[in-house]
């Protein structure tokens, strides 16, 4: 199944390739959509879980309490982590040769320095400058996404011989 989803997903964004083929190469327009569809994922996700899930409240465990823009962030995270690092590993950077384990170990470092990213952001812009969570999420998000694609592609999924 994980083959015909693989092949699918890319015939589907590789269709799409030729308006933009004089633009961009290949791979970077297949992160583009693999990252873009993921990255809607993650604030549909965010979106439902903070408004309709969450309602807005703080959750707490025990003495820890969590505001619900931040647990939002955690919920939308346990979806688009392991669905982003299935989509960069077989659609997009599918010609790295480096092990699935190296790849999985590099891609867990850039996540975590991803997740501080969007804590920082998302903190400052709700609680400093009163920007609705949505919006923050969308504005932490851009920022996010260049870092990480450089960091993908440069370290991440990088083929072996460059290491």
């Amino acid at each position: 199944m994980s083959n015909w989803l693989v092949n699918t997903i890319t015939k589907v964004i590789d269709f799409f390739y030729p308006p933009f083929k004089r633009f961009i190469p290949l791979q970077t327009f297949r992160y583009i959509a693999c990252g873009g569809g993921n990255t809607f994922l993650d604030i549909f996700i965010y979106f439902i879980s903070y408004n309709f899930i969450l309602q807005k409240e703080v959750v707490h465990f025990g003495s820890i309490a969590i505001s619900p823009h931040i647990m939002a962030f955690i919920l939308a995270f346990t979806i688009s982590f392991p669905t982003g690092f299935f989509l960069m590993r077989t659609v997009v950077f599918h010609d790295s040769d480096l092990k699935g384990r190296v790849q999985l170990f590099r891609y867990i470092l850039m996540v975590i320095v991803c997740i501080l990213l969007n804590y920082i952001f998302i903190k400052l812009f709700v609680e400093r400058f009163g920007i609705y969570p949505t919006v923050a999420k969308m504005l932490t998000t851009l920022i996010v996404v260049a870092f990480s694609y450089m960091a993908q592609r440069k370290f991440t999924f990088r083929k072996g011989e460059q290491s």
